[in-house]
């Protein structure tokens, strides 16, 4: 079954490659842009990221025209809540100027489409108001007078997938990866072309959602381990009583997905693509910060008080407090107000430029499947900035991004998670690794959070286990989600459960059954 949806607008473009957040630039051709050029940038972006296109298509030097183009490409293309991100500004001559943005484009029911592009903006004279000089590139860099885009939707047929040592895996025995990979058929799946406006040719695939694959291709092959996956749907299935969860386990050399399993098994991939605050487990990446750049070491002094007020009043679970606490101690006992007590030693773009360079947050990665891979926005004030250090504010991950961020701190270096064999990677080569030092500390401290702390539930597990527990907040007075990650013999595996009390006791189970099926 298919479904068709054509895009048509009209107009020009000039484009080129986004590049990082940045204020005006100078990259030693252009030259610095003015500052007024980047902010009419980012009010255009930022109205039509809300909807807003009459009050975008305003900031343009063709409003009619402007407003017309944007209202059909995000109806014709089925886009839901776009997140449009201005990069670097550089000067186009004497009154130009070029900014470039990020795009990620959710298409309903698919998955996120990203790009990068730049905005061609003018302004009349030096003391004129600076305009966004109104083309089809805009919007997408392949958007022409002679090409557009369709949307292309179907469901998917039965589809054959091995495991990882080339066995036969499938929905029947393995129910979860009928939401995660789209075996047993029926999965929605698609891809956005690019068409010939007048004869309606298709010039080329721009994004692809869901395994498609055609009869002729032979079965999936997967990197799951067929062992592992059956244990990681029995853990979920006994320990979670219906709740919503989801897990991954990864292996930590390569990045491969060894088990990917959600509650329900069918139905919303939570795993890969949940957008989950992922709460004290992200003290794991805080604290590689704050160790990589020397503001504290474990045997540091913080003090671990039941209340910290930031512009809010911010507490332990259950307003615990560790009077003259260590960094070790906080970490393992996963000390909210310790952490918000060490905000001034990041600075406010520290945690997004660190969470990128060393975990790949912030990168496109090519799992193979549909996912979400995580967002750590730069703090509006003081009071989200305290909330992000410790996971929430507006942190979002997910089983997949933080199974990613485990295997990365155990060892040292990020590698793109994937669960089909053979696709891209671009994202492992974009990463550096920790410094040695910080790895070892960090593993210390996950391997104590074990024994004497928060994950005291994978103790008697054998081997080098390390772990870090988390409790998310959704609502002030509503349940939590419970986090655990946690890795053992090679294998990083993260769970978050719905409706939890804490991490420890919702999410431990399951990840101890699933780690205690390792190896």
């Amino acid at each position: 079954m298919l479904a068709v949806v054509a895009v048509v607008l009209a107009g020009g473009g000039y484009w080129a490659w986004a590049g990082p957040l940045d204020g005006g630039t100078d990259d030693g051709s252009g030259g610095t842009a003015d500052p007024g050029a980047r902010r009419t940038a980012e009010r255009f972006l930022d109205g039509w990221e809300a909807g807003r296109m009459g009050a975008a298509a305003r900031l343009t030097d063709s409003p009619a025209q402007a407003e017309r183009s944007l209202v059909s490409f995000t109806e014709g293309l089925e886009i839901e809540d776009p997140e449009l991100t201005a990069g670097e500004a550089r000067a186009d001559g004497d009154d130009g100027a070029r900014v470039t943005y990020t795009a990620k484009m959710p298409v309903r029911g698919l998955g996120t489409w990203t790009y990068d592009a730049t905005l061609p903006l003018t302004r009349a004279g030096d003391d004129g108001p600076w305009r966004v000089r109104w083309e089809l590139g805009a919007m997408h860099p392949k958007l022409t007078e002679t090409e557009k885009f369709r949307l292309v939707r179907e469901e998917s047929a039965e589809l054959a997938a091995v495991d990882r040592d080339g066995a036969a895996v499938s929905a029947a025995d393995h129910p979860s990866l009928a939401g995660v990979l789209g075996l047993g058929g029926g999965q929605p799946q698609g891809a956005v072309q690019v068409v010939d406006r007048h004869t309606g040719d298709v010039r080329s695939t721009e994004a692809r959602f869901g395994p498609r694959r055609d009869a002729g291709d032979g079965p999936l092959r997967t990197t799951v381990d067929a062992e592992l996956q059956g244990a990681a749907e029995e853990a979920l299935s006994r320990h979670v009583g219906g709740r919503n969860a989801g897990l991954v386990a990864l292996d930590m050399d390569s990045g491969e997905v060894l088990a990917a399993a959600n509650s329900p098994a069918t139905g919303f991939n939570r795993a890969f693509q949940g957008t989950y605050a992922p709460g004290s487990t992200w003290k794991i990446v805080t604290t590689a910060a704050l160790l990589h750049k020397g503001a504290v070491s474990p045997e540091t002094t913080v003090d671990c008080p039941k209340y910290l007020t930031v512009g809010k009043q911010f507490h332990n679970v259950e307003t615990s407090e560790i009077p003259g606490a260590t960094f070790r101690e906080d970490f393992i006992h996963s000390c909210n107000t310790a952490f918000v007590a060490l905000r001034d030693s990041l600075g406010n773009e520290e945690m997004t430029g660190f969470a990128h360079r060393y975990f790949g947050i912030g990168e496109v990665w090519h799992t193979g499947v549909p996912s979400f891979d995580g967002e750590v926005p730069v703090p509006g004030d003081e009071t989200e900035k305290a909330a992000a250090l410790f996971g929430q504010g507006r942190l979002r991950a997910n089983p997949l991004v933080m199974a990613a961020v485990t295997a990365t701190a155990a060892t040292g270096t990020f590698r793109q998670p994937v669960i089909v064999a053979g696709e891209r990677d671009t994202a492992t080569a974009a990463a550096e690794a920790l410094p040695e030092g910080v790895v070892e500390q960090l593993r210390r401290l996950m391997r104590d959070t074990v024994t004497e702390g928060s994950a005291q539930v994978l103790a008697e597990l054998p081997g080098d286990v390390g772990a870090k527990t988390g409790t998310a907040e959704v609502t002030a007075t509503g349940p939590n989600n419970g986090w655990l990650v946690a890795y053992r013999d090679g294998v990083a595996v993260a769970c978050v459960v719905e409706d939890a009390e804490s991490g420890s006791g919702d999410a431990g189970p399951v990840v101890r059954e699933v780690l205690a099926a390792v190896g």
